[in-house]
């Protein structure tokens, strides 16, 4: 039987109470926000909703699904995750395997490395970004919003250390039998770079989901706002959008107010995290711990 002492029990007492508290801190506003997005107007103008909604209605979640804007804004987010997350992979994956390198394979492996380094702490600022966007004819284009920052470099770290972690004599088998860099690298080391790939292609989805500067940054035209730029937008002026809406304006404020309206909308932008974490929260902890220590 395993014995554990009075300190090692009042430890793990204050670990359980902690790590509650972290996540009621998580998890509390999310619900409170779920149960505003369902609360009559006047139960949430009154303040008396809390964790569980109050006149239960659905008028808001209505508004947002045929608000035009809304749902052009969620397209351009989805189009912007699936151009962003493969650029960032494709990119990850060639620049990782070459830095995986030892220096007597790659001699300029250092120097690289140093360079990408480099460029994760240090920024040219936005002036320059903006203009460098602006000289290459990508505002108001979804470009925009993919090609910079296509590679993460910190992501791309631990897919280096993924690599250099992975036996050499893989590879050493492989081009015996006469594969080249490139058949190595797609047939030998990406099934086994599974867990990895799930975990940065999580952290670049994430990013580009939850990324609104950008959108403000580099579109000028709000009908190009990626979802969240337009949520953004939705907090500071909630009244004006429900008179762009096309519909009546006073009889959508009987319906929903802003707090409800901006509820049910932000939490229609957090769905899609939610339905895909599930999906690779199991390489999550494995790509991670395995990608971030050198073997």
């Amino acid at each position: 039987m395993h014995f554990r002492s009075r300190g090692q029990k009042i430890f793990n007492v204050i670990n359980y109470i902690l790590v509650t508290l972290v996540c009621l801190s998580c998890l509390l506003p999310i619900i409170n926000t779920l149960a505003i997005s369902f609360s009559t107007p006047s139960y949430v103008a009154a303040g008396q909703v809390y964790f569980w909604p109050k006149g239960f209605t659905t008028q808001s979640y209505e508004f947002a699904m045929s608000n035009g804007r809304f749902a052009k804004a969620f397209l351009v987010a989805v189009e912007r995750c699936l151009l962003g997350v493969a650029i960032n992979l494709f990119m990850m994956i060639t620049t990782a395997y070459p830095l995986s390198k030892s220096t007597k394979k790659f001699p300029d492996r250092n120097f690289f490395m140093g360079f990408y380094v480099f460029t994760m702490l240090f920024g040219g600022g936005l002036v320059p970004w903006y203009i460098l966007m602006r000289n290459l004819g990508l505002l108001n284009s979804i470009w925009a919003l993919v090609l910079p920052l296509s590679v993460p470099v910190s992501n791309m770290a631990i897919l280096m250390n993924f690599m250099r972690s992975l036996p050499p004599e893989m590879e050493e088998a492989a081009s015996i039998d006469g594969a080249g860099n490139f058949r190595i690298l797609w047939s030998i080391l990406l099934p086994v770079l599974t867990p990895s790939l799930a975990t940065v292609g999580l952290f670049a989805f994430v990013y580009h989901w939850n990324d609104w500067f950008q959108g403000a940054l580099f579109m000028n035209n709000p009908a190009k706002y990626p979802l969240q730029t337009y949520l953004q937008t939705l907090l500071t002026n909630f009244r004006d959008m429900l008179r762009q809406s096309g519909s009546n304006y006073y009889e959508l404020l009987q319906r929903m107010n802003e707090q409800t309206g901006r509820a049910s909308q932000l939490f229609l932008g957090l769905v899609p995290i939610l339905v895909v974490y599930p999906f690779v929260q199991k390489y999550f902890t494995t790509g991670l711990v395995m990608g971030a220590v050198k073997g």
